[in-house]
């Protein structure tokens, strides 16, 4: 599968897996775990980015915890009229962008985020736009937090992603986050295996 019919799949999101599906459900596990982490490390007024925020459940999660200073990245324009209506007051407060990974990570600061995180979004990234995990690492000022599917039956030592599909549109691309991210000069520090994600924590080394 190309990259534009990656990116499709993900812009024109209806149904299972999209902004409204996520929203009906609300903040879960993964948005516990991801707040304790985050509450480990960095202050309440800390910058934090999500990459692939959907609608907003997991950043709402973080607001409803008194986190102040919130971005999101999505595709999808849909997520966006979702989060007004099932969020507002996160619709209102936070910084959001509706663009391709890709096509705007270049355009942040060095460092700009004290944190970084992915929820099963990373894993979606089409091996052409690889070179944004390198991106990923260099605005990440302190802590970046990967919630993704992983294979344990991968290859460690393989550098190219094994493929597997979330429906016949849907492609998951099977990564070893921690060489990537280590390889990137970002140092592991915690590891929990869900019974879906695995969530990695890595801290900037600068």
């Amino acid at each position: 599968m190309d990259l534009n019919s990656v990116r499709d799949t993900w812009t024109n999101r209806a149904g299972e897996y999209s902004p409204a599906y996520y929203a009906h459900y609300g903040p879960n596990e993964t948005s516990t775990v991801i707040r304790d982490i985050l509450s480990g490390y960095l202050s309440r007024d800390a910058t934090v980015l999500e990459l692939g925020c959907g609608s907003g459940r997991h950043l709402e999660h973080l607001a409803n915890h008194g986190f102040e200073n919130l971005t999101g990245v999505d595709i999808n324009a849909e997520a966006f009229d979702t989060m007004r209506e099932t969020y507002p007051t996160l619709a209102a407060d936070g910084t959001f962008h509706c663009s391709p990974i890709e096509d705007i990570i270049e355009d942040f600061d060095d460092g700009q985020f004290d944190a970084v995180y992915s929820v099963e979004t990373l894993q979606h990234l089409h091996p052409d736009v690889e070179w944004v995990f390198k991106e990923v690492a260099r605005i990440t000022d302190n802590i970046l937090v990967t919630a993704e599917i992983e294979d344990p039956m991968r290859e460690s030592s393989s550098s190219d992603p094994d493929v597997n599909y979330v429906d016949k549109d849907t492609p998951l691309y099977y990564r070893d986050w921690s060489r990537i991210f280590t390889s990137l000069d970002l140092v592991e520090v915690d590891v929990v295996h869900g019974d879906r994600d695995t969530t990695r924590t890595f801290r900037a080394s600068n």
